[in-house]
């Protein structure tokens, strides 16, 4: 998917695989329970950056998730694809959700100082380790409470779930190479931890999720 030269039918072809992923995986449901509580000792709105968003749907289920519960949050993804951006923005309107999206290259840009978390999901495993530490740093030195990553973990039965699920839930050709090589390229729960230590992130901690993922979170107050 992350390939210039992909078209446009098979890049929005993955996109929908991957929002089915995320859902099938409750991939917002891993970040809410944290950003639940925060938003809920805030005096204002929560304001929350989504990273590398994709499709969008995980910010779009936060919202819904706070808007079911009366919670205030105000939400952007950034995406550097305008492909994914303009998926995004279309499952946005349709939802009627109140979800912005911008383009921004996440691993060239400043990320803004005026966001309360910043959340990412399923894109750690993209980087090299050298980007990965560098966007952590860059998300930790922006993020006025906290950060929370949700992604892969690298191990067997994560690899055989990614093969079986691309193609359980997807008939994109795109997703069911990608799947299985994001596993591969994926880090573990404790070299995950090992990057937010070396990023300066003092406190974070790793907790395993099913399936075959885990939440990197840090707390500035901690």
């Amino acid at each position: 998917m992350d390939r210039p030269d992909l078209d446009r039918q098979s890049h929005d072809s993955a996109l929908d695989a991957l929002v089915r992923i995320n859902w099938w995986s409750g991939s917002a449901g891993i970040l809410w329970p944290t950003i639940r509580a925060w938003a809920q000792t805030s005096s204002r709105p929560l304001r929350i950056l989504d990273v590398a968003t994709g499709a969008g749907d995980v910010p779009l289920r936060l919202w819904l998730k706070a808007k079911r519960l009366g919670i205030a949050v105000q939400i952007v993804g950034c995406d550097v694809s305008e492909t994914a951006l303009t998926h995004a923005r279309q499952r946005a309107q349709a939802a009627r959700a109140e979800v912005t999206f911008v383009q921004r290259d996440v691993l060239r840009d400043s990320l803004p100082d005026d966001f309360d978390v910043l959340t990412s999901s399923l894109f750690l495993h993209h980087l090299e380790e050298g980007d990965a530490l560098r966007l952590l740093q860059a998300m930790g030195r922006s993020a006025r409470r906290g950060v929370l990553i949700n992604d892969l973990v690298r191990s067997r039965l994560g690899y055989a779930l990614a093969w079986m699920g691309t193609r359980i839930l997807s008939r994109s050709w795109v997703a069911r190479i990608d799947g299985p090589r994001s596993v591969e390229g994926a880090f573990t729960a404790a070299e995950a931890l090992t990057l937010a230590q070396q990023a300066g992130l003092e406190g974070a901690n790793v907790r395993r999720c099913w399936p075959c993922r885990y939440l990197l979170s840090w707390n500035r107050a901690t």
